[in-house]
């Protein structure tokens, strides 16, 4: 028996909202944006920052789905490109040094925030928000203490800026690739590997999972180490490509990660979402975000459109886990009747 097209059941993905969001915004950016927001410049220009977003956004899309949250991404990207800076640039050591060193940095970042949480049951936003502050304090007072500035210049390897830091086409950041790459890792975690159910099972109920005998602890601590590991790996992507870094860069990926994967039908009580939709999230954020620029408007309004999408794709997460747990719920009642 062929299997029959179920508009309800696509309808109910988590990605379905992120989906038609994504579509919107670009129809309404390429009619206001016209042929330049269209063209490949225009293509790549949002892509590029997607990129950079999306391999940020798909581990903290992890936690949160596993009812946690990361809000110190912004800081240990910034850590992991001071670190790499200030080790291959101010004191001129091999570049490959100062990579490892900067991803280093803020894996370990992502190793205390999971300690932290699991050993003192202390709220995730309340830990990682400290965390935040502490390290953008740590590598503020140390990089002025070393080099007697906030902005470090480095000049990178060959074979380092080719893999991290060039631009395919004169255009298209290497970034793109690498988010493929983790974008592919994500989804055979979340989809193909124990682990994937194991996160869906904290979110849902963590002491359920427990009771189940899923390694609670272990799971949540390792998901904020990929979340440092990858927030750092952008740091370091970034200090590549412009061949410097800043203390203050980064802060805005602490909120925006957060937009972009609650845009991509995430939701924010846990337990509900899909790296299809982080993604989605990460490219609808994107062109929200460069799109502004070739209307011709003033760049506040991206604030504003920003904001209206975040609050509708919160209503519309609820409506479609409702859908998506109604659903269910009939088909279980099907099998039972049989």
């Amino acid at each position: 028996m062929k299997n029959k097209f179920d508009l309800g059941l696509i309808i109910r993905r988590p990605e379905f909202g992120a989906f038609m969001g994504l579509v919107f915004v670009y129809v309404f950016f390429a009619i206001f944006g016209g042929q330049t927001f269209t063209a490949v410049g225009g293509f790549a220009s949002w892509m590029n920052i997607a990129a950079e977003l999306g391999i940020i956004a798909l581990p903290v899309g992890l936690i949160m789905i596993a009812g946690d949250l990361d809000l110190s991404v912004g800081s240990t990207l910034a850590a992991g490109g001071i670190m790499t800076a200030v080790l291959s640039g101010f004191y001129s050591l091999p570049t490959w040094i100062g990579i490892f060193a900067g991803i280093a940095f803020g894996t370990v970042i992502g190793f205390i925030n999971g300690i932290i949480i699991v050993r003192t049951n202390l709220p995730s936003f309340v830990v990682t928000l400290a965390t935040n502050f502490s390290v953008f304090g740590f590598i503020l007072g140390t990089c002025k203490l070393l080099t007697g500035t906030v902005a470090v210049s480095m000049k990178p390897d060959s074979i380092s800026k080719s893999i991290l830091g060039s631009l395919l086409f004169d255009q298209f950041e290497s970034a793109i690739i690498i988010w493929a790459v983790v974008a592919a890792i994500v989804s055979w975690i979340l989809y193909k590997s124990p682990w994937g159910n194991w996160i869906y099972a904290i979110g849902g109920d963590t002491t359920s999972a427990r009771l189940t005998g899923i390694p609670v602890d272990k799971v949540r601590v390792i998901l904020f180490v990929c979340s440092g590991f990858a927030a750092s790996l952008v740091g370091v992507m970034q200090t590549v490509l412009y061949e410097s870094a800043q203390v203050n860069a980064g802060q805005s990926f602490v909120f925006n990660s957060i937009i972009a994967v609650v845009i991509g039908g995430v939701s924010l009580t846990g337990g509900y979402g899909s790296t299809v939709g982080v993604i989605l999230g990460a490219m609808t954020f994107a062109i929200v975000n460069q799109g502004i620029y070739y209307t011709g408007w003033e760049s506040d309004w991206a604030s504003l459109i920003l904001g209206v999408l975040l609050l509708i794709a919160v209503l519309t997460n609820n409506t479609f886990r409702r859908l998506a747990v109604s659903g269910r719920k009939k088909k279980k009642d099907k099998v039972n009747d049989k």
